[in-house]
């Protein structure tokens, strides 16, 4: 085990844009050091594979044909490495360039250390509190999930979870580590075992932080070199599906470390946890989706009524019923004519509400409704558009800082670096569709440099900075991240010799790119409402026409569950499978259905589902499921 000095051991899965960053930065922090870096892939299908061995090729590479997980895909390659140190790193993290000299150093010098995590950072430069962590006991669960540790951040007895009270920039024994940068004893491992497996996801850092200490050595907050830290996942934690499997984790972490009445009460508040979090997921969910409806049927009511002022007439006294099958008829038409979807087009909304209008003034004739009626209707509807207008721009200007519709922001751009690389994120710019550089500043490397970037950015009003990765040191490039800082002010890479522009605004925002646009149907709102309607349709008719299908169905009991679960939205009749990933929706069938074709390789399987996302009409599914009516019945 003492042939290396350090393993470097990565984990990836479809974020080949993030890696080929990562491994950049690892190659220039690993000289100075007998180092190996290992890339575990889970079976990526975005060309993870591919890049690393084309870019990297002393990268010792583990090309997975499944997902196995984060604890399984670690403990692969650590069984494998020979380092002195194991170091686990997530492919969204870019290291500075002494990251792993300093550590190793650190680590030489107190052998009492065992595992050691350092200072991490966001993609706007900001402090992320999970450098470092302290042991979720019940009472710090409790803290955490009743929101005691956000009202009190800095508070030694009700944020735990973050050791708020511990200072960032000073070396301090911890409980807990962050999986994204664990640097480790392989002698702590021999002791304590490795990953444990039952841990698929979330959880498992958590496990061996706290075996390493139950062994004797100390967990090490070690801020004196810093990661920047992109947090690619941590847009799902607003998923039902992300507070089941982070809570689930979180069980079995007591179930094995606790016992007695400790356990019960932990096992008590990650229960209510699991199911408050998941409550207030879908309520954010549904107001999220329900609000711009609910504001234009606010403004349609509005609308009615100052109609019914402007022509001197009293509001017609109509059932409820009849109003009600009005404004549903109204927001339903605008709902289907795409005045919901993103970006805003204004004649989406004007259509869906002509679609309505005609749609009633039809039903006003069958209820031989007067013309006083029907005027107050169209005037009605009329100044309720108008109404439905006037929030829309409001909003779009507070979100954007312009009034026209369907643009987004601005983008005032600033790229640092060499006039070569400069020129080359330009045309990468271009390529993507992008804004070109309003800016540009090219370094001396002086103390002057940082005073210059500010000003460039005050003068130009930019809201975006670009720095080049091959001019540029990523520790300097941190540093001027957290000095120039601020709400409005974003930040990317460009890595050498790379075809990505990466970054990242916040923690709370899934690190993006710029890249060439490629156009995915399935995620598209107009295929995706087609897609829940058709699925919902669908199962309406099989479970009319059941009496007849479930004669050649043999798994019968599971066919009226699967009816039941699509009728409802938690399974798709049609989905992805070979390129799921922990939020998709369970499917019952697969593109690699189609016909009636069994047993397509797995290679096979997940290219006939990019074409399906990329190509996908309703009728693909509709001509899915008739082909394989015999196969409703599978378990999901």
């Amino acid at each position: 085990m003492g042939l290396k000095d350090l393993s470097v051991i990565i984990v990836n899965y479809n974020v080949s844009y993030f890696l080929e960053q990562c491994l950049l930065s690892v190659r220039k922090a690993v000289r100075g050091l007998n180092a190996e870096v290992f890339v575990v892939d889970n079976n990526s299908v975005d060309g993870s594979v591919e890049m690393v061995r084309r870019r990297f090729p002393e990268v010792i590479l583990f090309a997975n044909q499944d997902n196995l997980g984060f604890s399984k895909a670690n403990n692969q390659a650590i069984r494998q490495a020979k380092g002195k140190y194991v170091l686990l790193l997530n492919p969204d993290t870019v290291v500075e360039e002494d990251t792993f000299t300093r550590c190793f150093s650190y680590m030489e010098q107190h052998p009492e250390a065992g595992a050691l995590g350092v200072k991490m950072m966001d993609g706007a430069g900001k402090f992320l509190p999970e450098s470092k962590r302290g042991l979720p006991t019940p009472w710090v669960a409790f803290s955490k999930v009743f929101g005691l540790a956000a009202m009190f951040p800095k508070s030694a007895l009700f944020n735990q979870y973050h050791l708020g009270h511990l200072a960032h920039d000073q070396t301090h024994a911890i409980d807990i580590l962050a999986g994204a940068f664990m640097f480790m004893r392989s002698e702590a491992l021999q002791k304590v075992g490795l990953l444990d497996e039952t841990f698929f996801m979330y959880g498992e850092d958590i496990d061996l932080s706290y075996r390493v200490k139950q062994g004797g050595y100390q967990v090490i907050y070690f801020p004196e070199t810093r990661i920047i830290h992109y947090k690619g996942e941590s847009t799902r934690k607003t998923s039902v599906n992300y507070v089941f499997m982070f809570y689930r984790a979180m069980m079995i972490f007591a179930e094995k470390h606790f016992s007695g009445r400790q356990a019960r009460v932990y096992s008590f508040l990650i229960r209510l946890a699991i199911y408050l979090r998941a409550l207030l997921a879908i309520v954010a969910r549904g107001v999220k989706a329900l609000l711009p409806l609910l504001l234009d049927g606010l403004c349609l009511g509005l609308g009615l009524f100052a109609g019914a002022q402007m022509l001197d007439l009293p509001m017609p006294a109509l059932q409820s019923k009849t109003w009600i099958t009005y404004f549903v008829v109204w927001l339903g038409a605008a709902l289907f004519s795409g005045a919901y979807d993103p970006p805003t087009r204004l004649y989406r909304l004007v259509r869906g509400m002509l679609v309505g209008s005609i749609l009633i003034m039809a039903f006003s004739n069958v209820t031989n409704a007067g013309f006083t009626q029907k005027k107050h209707l169209l005037v009605g509807v009329l100044v309720g558009l108008a109404a439905m207008t006037g929030w829309r721009l409001f909003w779009h200007w507070t979100q954007f800082g312009h009034w026209r519709f369907g643009e987004p922001k601005v983008k005032r751009i600033a790229v640092v670096g060499s006039q070569k690389e400069v020129t080359r994120a330009g045309a990468l710019l271009k390529q993507a569709g992008a804004h070109a550089p309003v800016a540009q500043f090219e370094p001396q490397y002086t103390a002057h440099d940082l005073q210059q970037i500010k000003e460039v950015i005050q003068i130009h009003r930019i809201n975006e900075v670009i720095f080049c990765g091959k001019d540029l040191a990523v520790s300097q490039i941190i540093e001027w991240m957290v000095q120039i800082h601020n709400s409005s002010l974003e930040f990317k890479i460009l890595p050498e010799n790379s075809a990505y522009i990466i970054g990242s605004s916040s923690k709370n925002t899934r690190g993006d790119y710029y890249a060439l646009h490629i156009e995915v149907n399935l995620l598209n709102p107009y295929h995706v409402r087609n897609k829940m309607v058709l699925n919902s349709l669908m199962s309406v008719g099989l479970l009319l026409l059941s009496p007849v299908l479930i004669w050649q169905i043999p798994e019968k009991k599971q066919f009226f569950k699967n009816c039941l679960a699509s009728l409802v939205g938690l399974y798709h009749w049609v989905g992805l499978k070979a390129t799921a990933t922990a939020d998709t929706r369970p499917a019952i069938l697969s593109p690699a259905d189609q016909g009636r074709k069994k047993g397509a390789t797995d290679a096979t399987a997940r290219q006939m589902e990019v074409v399906y996302a990329k190509d996908y009409t309703a009728w693909t599914d509709l001509s899915i499921v008739l082909k394989n009516l015999s196969r409703l019945g599978r378990s999901v």
